[in-house]
């Protein structure tokens, strides 16, 4: 992809960063009535059938990870033209999420400006390690990322350490800042009076099979989403000063083209590539642009299978040689031919 400079696409970007009041409280609407609804009739078939609760759960699920993507609009100032209206629906809809709005908002405002540099990892994104970082590790920081990059922990005990745990304290990055740590403690708050609602007015079984399976299953397809949407084969790494805020959109971020009900309940996280080109742009609006602006069409193609692959692939390092993501098994090959030849 040639350079471009930011003069050149802005202004064919910058129409569309215009959120719509009543749009965006029709999406606050159909998504939050439903969610609700979901979880009163998960509830009530626990007196039926445990099987059609976790379906039920499962949709429900769904929902949640949309309302997730208007927290994350709002997180961005891309859901009202108020910033008071935004930081309004962030908070309460970080509640019910398990994301403390402010604290996840300066993370993800850090991913946002870092996202491919090389320079600058490990903030508000999967890190990555190089091959040459990897190779140069202990073996106790190799089986430590090893672990962490795992598919089965990722996927599936990643949901109850970020969301159950982690976003509970007020730990790493923007944690000294007196905000963050008061937008946990006021989540928290919040988040046991619902817990503690709950217990009172449907039971502890509901409790432990309608909320909480609910809130599991909408981690896991959060974070299978962002896995999927910054880490494939060709995806954009450079070190400053030549990383490209254009190539980290449009190289290393995937347009992941969905089923159109599946498009709809991830709230359009699928056009990722001009999310992370212009986040002030509402969800609503990003198929729009994928239509209209020829800039956008760049970005690689992923569809839902594709992305299954990318989630359980051995694509872990980037290689700066071949400017392309390996795996561990080439990486343990090299690590056994250079002890050979120490040996010889």
């Amino acid at each position: 992809m040639k350079k471009i400079e930011p003069k050149e696409w802005i202004p064919l970007i910058k129409p569309y960063a215009k959120p719509n009041t009543l749009r965006s409280l029709r999406q606050v609407a159909d998504t939050l009535l439903p969610l609700l609804l979901l979880f009163y009739l998960a509830h009530k078939a626990l007196s039926v059938s445990l099987a059609l609760t976790l379906l039920l759960d499962f949709a429900a699920a769904l929902f949640l990870v949309r309302l997730f993507i208007l927290q994350h609009d709002a997180g961005h100032g891309s859901f009202f033209p108020r910033k008071w209206a935004n930081d309004l629906l962030g908070f309460f809809t970080g509640v019910l999420t398990l994301v403390p709005y402010h604290h996840w908002q300066l993370s993800h405002a850090r991913h946002h400006a870092t996202s491919g540099n090389l320079d600058k990892r490990g903030v508000g994104d999967i890190y990555t390690m190089t091959l040459e970082e990897y190779l140069k590790a202990s073996p106790w920081d190799r089986l430590k990322y090893r672990l962490y990059r795992n598919p089965w922990i990722m996927f599936f005990l990643g949901p109850i350490y970020v969301f159950m745990l982690s976003y509970r304290l007020p730990l790493g990055y923007g944690s000294d800042k007196p905000s963050v740590r008061n937008s946990v403690a006021l989540t928290n708050l919040f988040l046991a009076l619902l817990l503690a609602g709950i217990v009172v007015f449907f039971g502890v079984k509901t409790l432990l099979f309608v909320y909480l399976p609910i809130q599991y299953l909408a981690g896991m397809i959060g974070i299978f989403l962002f896995y999927v949407q910054h880490q494939f084969e060709d995806v954009y790494w450079e070190h400053n000063p030549r990383w490209e805020h254009l190539k980290a959109a449009m190289e290393g971020s995937t347009y992941l083209k969905l089923p159109r009900v599946l498009q709809w309940l991830t709230g359009n996280i699928g056009f990722h590539h001009i999310h992370h080109l212009a986040p002030k742009i509402p969800n609503y609006l990003l198929p729009k642009v994928q239509e209209e602006v020829d800039l956008v069409k760049v970005a690689p193609t992923v569809t839902l299978k594709d992305a299954f692959k990318i989630a359980f692939a051995d694509m872990h390092l980037y290689d700066e040689e071949s400017r392309k993501l390996v795996g561990f098994k080439e990486a343990h090959q090299r690590l056994r031919e250079a002890q050979g030849k120490k040996a010889y």
